[in-house]
């Protein structure tokens, strides 16, 4: 036996030595600590100026780093924690790689990764931004840009430009890099171009060696693509000298049309003709052709220009300044509808007029609520007040000189056609009317109409307001209660509340003497609840109050009388016990002590749900408690089988009945023994 015991114990010492012996080791293992290290570049190539994105680790938690770009700072900040997240731009540098290097300032720590730099090519021009263009027998110039190529190398660019009809033309002009790979050279066109010309309406395409850039240009007739009203079309074109040309320009309710002639070097500039004040906003076409067939273009002369309209933004909003959507604004010129537009759910409209003076007038439900001049001579935002009032709707009731809102009252609004609803305040809105018109208010409640009011117009005065308001009165009736105990008896000073079912209105009072509680009620349907002093509902009654009405509420369970009469085991009673009443729902209790006759009666009492308890004098918890619900006056006997009374004194039922057993096993023993004696007593003989 004792060597299967070391069997056993022998493999568990193994295993705690190994134990031990590996948690000694790792505690003298360096610990783990954050590396230097960039995590990704995003992207890893790219042109210079790519904004490049940078992930790392540095070994010093929220320390200073460093990122470089070859042997330049590039960007530093402080990592979060041991996580660097950083952007450069790539600066100007040679064709392929570069290190990009995080450093640890604390420790000293760095890591480096390699981002490829490629060769970019840039076209650019200093044509005009739109709407302002280049004309016929105009210069461009063209700039070249080389970024991030081999350094201090000569590049030939091969510049083409394609004319509109498709003929090309190409310069070879060097470009020597720095030593960052950097160069640029400006060229002209037509003039560094051999046989060139901007002598053609259309657009002109750039090319840098076929692929490696492009760009586009446009030559056209006038200086600009948008002419506003009154403003001078500027109009050039090349042709023949001295040859003989018709200009045309057209377009809706325009024509205009003048014979030229160009000049020595064969140049038609024509500044004499400007936008008219009539002239609606669209699209128009310049055209030249030549009278004498000299110069035959292709593709021709033709050009569109735009009459553009400036931007107008409107928001139509009632006398309230409150937006208002569907209003339909009409804009005149000349007394001639130029333009319609309704405003959306915001109230907004947007849209463009040309410069000149309009008359704008607004309908709303297809009736005119307003009319106002509008004068374009720039872009404009304005507010449209429309004639259209709110109509504010107030319904009370007025009980004891007090005025009471009366909530969820209907009001039926005629020629609007719709029903109205009162809200908690017994206020009803209708947004934006025309004051021109008559109303009529239909006022119910319960499906009983209490008011109608006529308002012939919602002038004020003789004007037009922001709001217009009304109030309608609810009738009153005078409401008496009645209220009586379980005896009949008149209950006094206890509270009564009246509240109207649909919420809002409500009323409270106490009876009196009588038990009487009279209110002044705007007619509707109540309920009538009674409580006691200490709020406890007594009763609950509902009715109709659509004339005065007196009526009785009976309240069975208040003012009752119970009596608690507590015996012992055996029936008898029991004096001088603490007795406690007290009704669900409430801390407080009542307190009475029995009588000689095991009595304790308590008056004036609400009835329901009532927690009796009996307390013996010398004891703080209840020897009996019981929940019982009592809805009358009544006697209840409470039964203690605990105890018993014994000459006065409360005895524990098991202790008397162990007492009487030993007693009458006592006096059965001398009984038997008394009998045993006595029969073996001798007996005298005679003689």
């Amino acid at each position: 036996m004792p060597q299967l015991q070391f069997k056993k114990i022998k493999p568990l010492t193994i295993i705690l030595i190994i134990l031990t012996s590996t948690i000694i080791t790792l505690s003298f293992l360096p610990k783990a600590k954050a590396e230097t290290k960039i995590i990704s570049l995003t992207p890893s190539s790219g042109s210079v100026g790519t904004t490049v994105q940078v992930t790392a680790n540095i070994s010093t938690a929220n320390k200073e780093y460093v990122i470089q770009f070859d042997s330049m700072n590039a960007t530093s900040g402080n990592a979060v924690g041991n996580f660097v997240n950083a952007s450069f731009i790539v600066p100007h540098a040679t064709e392929g790689a570069h290190n990009v290097t995080i450093i640890d300032v604390t420790t000293g720590e760095k890591h480096t990764e390699v981002f490829t730099v490629l060769t970019s090519y840039l076209l650019e021009t200093d044509v005009p931004k739109p709407p302002f263009q280049r004309q016929e027998g105009d210069e461009v110039q063209i700039f070249v840009n080389i970024t991030g190529g081999k350094p201090i190398k000569p590049y030939i660019a091969n510049i083409t430009v394609q004319t509109p009809n498709n003929t090309s033309y190409t310069n070879l002009p060097d470009i020597t890099t720095s030593e960052v790979g950097s160069g640029s050279i400006t060229v002209v066109y037509p003039t560094n171009f051999t046989s060139a010309s901007t002598n053609i309406t259309g657009e002109y395409r750039i090319s840098f060696n076929a692929t490696l850039a492009t760009k586009t240009f446009f030559i056209g007739l006038t200086n600009s693509t948008e002419y506003h009203r009154f403003q001078t079309v500027d109009i050039k074109a090349i042709y023949a000298p001295n040859e003989g040309i018709t200009l045309t320009i057209t377009g809706r309710d325009i024509f205009h049309s003048v014979n030229l002639t160009a000049d020595v070097n064969g140049m038609i500039h024509y500044s004499n003709w400007s936008v008219p004040s009539y002239a609606a906003i669209g699209t128009y076409e310049v055209s030249i052709v030549s009278i004498s067939n000299i110069t035959r273009k292709i593709p021709p002369d033709i050009q569109n220009f735009t009459v553009p309209g400036f931007n107008i933004n409107i928001t139509t909003k009632n006398l309230a300044k409150e937006i208002v959507p569907n209003v339909t604004l009409q804009f005149l010129e000349n007394a001639t509808s130029v333009l319609n537009a309704t405003s959306t759910s915001i109230g907004s409209v947007r849209i463009k007029l040309e410069i000149g003076n309009y008359t704008c007038k607004a309908y709303y439900k297809g009736e005119k609520v307003g009319e106002r001049p509008v004068n374009v001579t720039d872009a404009q935002s304005f507010d449209y007040y429309c004639n259209l009032t709110n109509l504010k709707i107030q319904v009370i009731a007025v009980a004891n000189e007090v005025e009471i809102p009366v909530p969820e009252a209907k009001i039926y609004l005629t020629r609007e056609n719709r029903t109205l609803v009162t809200d908690f305040n017994g206020t009803a809105i209708v947004h934006s009317l025309s004051p021109n018109h008559t109303y009529v208010l239909n006022a119910s409640r319960y499906g009983a109409s209490f008011s109608v009011t006529s308002l012939s117009t919602l002038f004020v005065n003789g004007n037009a307001t922001a709001w217009y308001n009304v109030t309608l009165i609810c009738p009153t009736y005078t409401l008496r209660i009645n209220v009586t105990n379980a005896n009949n008896q008149p209950v006094s000073n206890v509270p009564v509340k009246v509240q109207e079912l649909m919420g809002g209105l409500h009323y409270e009072g106490n009876t009196t003497n009588e038990g009487i509680a009279i209110f002044s009620c705007a007619f509707g349907n109540y309920t009538i609840a009674v409580y006691d002093a200490n709020r406890i509902k007594l009763n609950e009654i509902s009715l109709e109050l659509f004339q005065n009405r007196s009526i009785p509420i009976r309240c069975d369970l208040y003012g009752l009388t119970i009596s608690i009469r507590v015996v012992d085991y055996f029936g008898q009673p029991i004096s001088n016990v603490n007795v406690t009443l007290q009704r669900e729902g409430l801390a407080s209790s009542l307190h009475h002590t029995t009588q000689p006759d095991g009595v304790a009666t308590f008056s004036s009492i609400t009835g329901g749900n009532l927690q009796i308890a009996v307390y013996l004098s010398d004891q703080t918890h209840s020897c009996v408690a019981e929940w019982l619900f009592v809805d009358s006056s009544k006697m209840i006997e409470i039964k203690i089988e605990k105890y018993a009374v014994l000459a006065g004194f409360l005895v524990e039922t098991s202790s008397l009945i162990t007492a009487i057993i030993i007693a009458l096993t006592v006096l059965l023993v001398l009984l038997i023994e008394v009998y045993r004696r006595k029969r073996l007593k001798p007996q005298k003989s005679s003689s």
